[in-house]
């Protein structure tokens, strides 16, 4: 039998090559790789489809949150609270501008924030709170905002894997005062190469990041602050242009995909499904369960989610352990102070977590294969 990968990024590319590299060649033939009219078209695109009044393109997720950070002020001295289950980038991004992560946990169903908790870790030195929609799941925004806005702080809402997704109605990206979005190609909404972009409803901060992603740069060769290389190059944009045209469809795909999960291993013994809140419209960038461990092994283990990934990988069946330690436990926040039981839950969803083959073009057979291939696994190995 064919095996049945984590993602496939090849089927995509066959749905809309042709597009692609008739787009591709334009650029090229046009001499113009650097910001121009496909840059501009696609920030306009994206701002609309968002629903913010501006999008400022650049070149990574990463390099969003930082464009974020310092547009907001955020520096020395200063705490950002977010969650200590997410990718490094998160939390990278405030060490990089001099501030301080704070880590709050999370909740075991959607794997974000949890929101009830955010407010016994707001300090003086708060200035911000940055959720992470992880695996395509809004947080609360109602509950978050409401606390954001009673304290004063900051929102900057990391959206990397969560690109179409909706909060009430509203598109993820614009709820907070930014909202950060990464086109890495493993994204729902992918470059072909690496991408980013932050949106706003806010034509102040929109300014102060279109200034330092271009080295600090008010106009041409004068420059007020100190600022980045940080540039979405034309291909990229044009290829982000067509693919955002499908990405809705493609999320919905992804939705479907994510139902059929939900409804066959909602029943099996040991396997608990992600929880999706009613007023959340998720895209699952990942569909990712947790593994109940039957043995009650040390805190420290994650070792019979491991055995059943091996498991699965053996019988064909691809999948991804995001992510198996938690950033407050990472060797470069020792100085932190955080220790092992501070954050209980998001120690233990480290432990069990697994992320199943999740694409818009994942077939009925591939799925049912990784259904039933990973009922074998625990019925053999619980």
């Amino acid at each position: 039998m064919n095996n049945v990968p984590p993602l496939d990024l090849t089927q995509q590319y066959a749905q809309i090559g042709d597009e692609i590299g008739a787009a591709v060649q334009k650029v090229l033939a046009s001499g113009g790789y650097i910001g121009g009219p496909a840059v501009k078209s696609f920030e306009q695109e994206f701002a609309n489809y968002t629903g913010v009044s501006d999008c400022v393109g650049c070149n990574s997720g990463t390099d969003a949150l930082i464009l974020a950070l310092r547009a907001l002020k955020i520096g020395p001295g200063d705490e950002v609270i977010t969650t200590p289950f997410t990718f490094f980038a998160s939390a990278e991004t405030i060490s990089a501008v001099g501030a301080t992560p704070v880590f709050v946990d999370i909740d075991s169903g959607t794997f974000n924030l949890d929101v009830e908790l955010l407010e016994a870790a707001i300090t003086d030195k708060t200035k911000a709170i940055m959720p992470v929609h992880i695996f395509g799941q809004p947080t609360d925004m109602t509950r978050l905002m409401e606390i954001a806005t009673k304290h004063n702080l900051a929102v900057i809402e990391d959206c990397a894997q969560a690109v179409g997704a909706e909060w009430e109605s509203r598109k993820v990206g614009s709820i907070g005062h930014v909202g950060c979005f990464s086109f890495y190609p493993t994204k729902n909404l992918g470059a072909c190469g690496d991408g980013g972009a932050v949106t706003t409803n806010d034509r102040a901060l929109a300014a102060s990041m279109r200034m330092l992603k271009e080295h600090g740069q008010s106009s041409r060769y004068f420059y007020e602050e100190i600022g980045y290389n940080s540039r979405l190059d034309a291909m990229q944009a044009v290829i982000l242009s067509i693919k955002l045209r499908y990405l809705d469809s493609w999320n919905s795909q992804r939705r479907e995909k994510a139902a059929v999960y939900s409804e066959f291993l909602s029943r099996v013994p040991g396997v608990a499904v992600p929880k999706e809140l009613p007023a959340a419209k998720p895209v699952w960038n990942q569909y990712t369960i947790r593994l109940t461990n039957p043995k009650d092994e040390p805190a420290a283990s994650g070792n019979f989610r491991d055995s059943m990934r091996t498991k699965l990988q053996e019988s064909g069946i691809g999948s991804m352990v995001y992510y198996p330690l938690p950033l407050h436990l990472q060797p470069v926040y020792k100085s932190l102070g955080y220790q092992v039981g501070q954050l209980p839950v998001a120690e233990q969803v480290c432990r069990e977590v697994l992320s199943l083959p999740m694409f818009p073009e994942l077939s009925r057979d591939q799925q049912e294969r990784a259904i039933y291939g990973l009922k074998d696994c625990l019925a053999k190995g619980g």
